[in-house]
């Protein structure tokens, strides 16, 4: 499998160099070349593999003969080993859990899958940085994952007061190989430094990226749907999932699936108040603009990176984007009606992120009442525990893998330019 360039002005590149890469050397997102639908007799008898299998049929056509299959194997059974249930909420609408992993956020499954890649390719032991932005679960995701991989140091950039406590102790407090950065500014201003990095000749590192822009962080996500499939397939109606969408990468890899073969009738990109999406599908321009804090942080962006693969997915048609995918877009109001909604419905407690996924499996509902709707729950309510117990008047149980860093000190660089990056990554 070859990966070409969104910008077209690049060579095409291996799985591997895709990988080690990050960004095309146009710097551009790398996408696949061919997407070759799975048969038939995989979805009809999709109930009797296991996670492990299921991912194995799904990803090993994007890796091609680079990795092993036995090694690829084993790179999935060690990132995938924990549950991804499918919860009912309402008789329409089901919850699909991405937060049992190690740092309770659904990208423990790309971040651990790229780190085992990059391990499986760094095998000199070559010393390699993964430089990344993040809103606010990614920084945890990544530097679990990449904790201790030999010949690869993490820097991760986040802004400052924009992640929840709990979140900024899981990037602060691991040390060893990972670095963490806190810059003055929004998500946007950290991944503009960690794009402009790339760009950079004088950078002395050799970086690549562990945003989901890089498509071994992007791609296992589309294990997700197919484990969710897996659980509600024998149910009548057509299947619709409403993604919380920030960066966009979660709901790009769900319609990879869909065009795996994957029956699933439309895509719902729920949003906060940054709604660059909703309002290109609303009036055909695309214009990204400032983020905005809220709630629900992971998804203040307001230039996700993966929108560009989405069109792409879709020939760079709005027409026939918009026969499959639909945005909506809430206030932090309208989120904290949501987790107290949902838990007066099924005294099920929500995170910020998946109340937004709740109330876009809702609005579709209103003129599409027969389909099933599943929301995504990206994170454990208890990384945004302020927000979730205020707002119930609730006490939310801490889990193991958040306790295990409460009583640790955050270690951090504070950062305001470009510049006092590319110091700090040339020193």
């Amino acid at each position: 499998m070859n990966y070409y360039s969104l910008h077209h002005k690049a060579q095409k590149a291996s799985f591997k160099e895709a990988v080690i890469n990050g960004l095309a050397p146009d710097k551009g997102l790398y996408f696949p070349e061919k997407i070759t639908p799975l048969p038939a007799g995989f979805f009809k008898n999709i109930e009797y593999f296991s996670n492990e299998e299921i991912a194995f049929e799904v990803i090993k056509q994007f890796i091609g003969d680079e990795i092993p299959e036995k090694k690829l194997k084993e790179i999935i059974a060690e990132t995938i080993n924990f549950d991804f249930p499918v919860v009912p909420i309402t008789e329409n609408i089901s919850t699909l859990e991405l937060f049992h992993g190690p740092t309770m956020a659904f990208k423990d499954v790309g971040a651990r899958f790229m780190a085992r890649c990059l391990g499986e390719f760094n095998k000199e032991n070559r010393e390699q940085t993964v430089l990344v932005a993040t809103s606010g679960d990614t920084g945890g995701a990544v530097a679990n994952g990449f904790l201790n991989v030999k010949g690869v140091d993490v820097v991760i950039l986040y802004p400052d007061g924009k992640v929840s406590d709990i979140q900024e102790k899981q990037l602060t407090t691991l040390g060893q190989n990972i670095t963490a950065l806190k810059v003055d500014g929004a998500f946007d201003d950290c991944q503009d430094m960690v794009k402009n990095a790339f760009l950079d000749t004088e950078i002395k590192r050799t970086l690549t990226s562990a945003n989901s822009i890089n498509i071994a962080r992007w791609l296992p996500q589309m294990f997700y749907f197919f484990f969710a499939y897996k659980q509600l397939k024998n149910k009548e109606k057509e299947l619709v999932f409403s993604v919380p969408s920030g960066n966009f990468g979660n709901i790009c890899a769900g319609i990879m699936a869909q065009k795996l073969g994957l029956p699933i009738k439309h895509f719902v990109a729920a949003t906060n108040v940054n709604d660059t999406v909703l309002n290109y599908l609303n009036d055909g321009v695309y214009t990204p603009k400032p983020s905005k804090a809220t709630i629900s942080n992971a998804m203040d962006v307001g230039n996700p990176s993966n929108f560009i693969r989405i069109q792409e997915l879709f020939n760079n048609n709005i027409a026939e984007l918009k026969n499959s995918f639909s945005s909506f877009s809430f206030t932090d109001t309208a989120t904290k009606e949501a987790i107290k909604e949902i838990h007066a419905a099924s005294n099920y407690v929500p995170d910020p992120h998946g109340a937004v996924g709740y109330l876009g499996a809702k609005e579709y509902l209103k003129e599409n009442p027969s389909t099933q709707c599943v929301f995504l729950e990206t994170a454990h309510p208890v990384k945004f525990l302020d927000v979730v117990e205020e707002t119930l008047n609730v006490k939310v149980e801490i889990p193991s893998q958040i306790e295990s860093v409460l009583n640790k000190e955050k270690k951090f660089q504070k950062i305001k330019t470009y510049e006092e990056l590319k110091a700090y990554l040339n020193s």
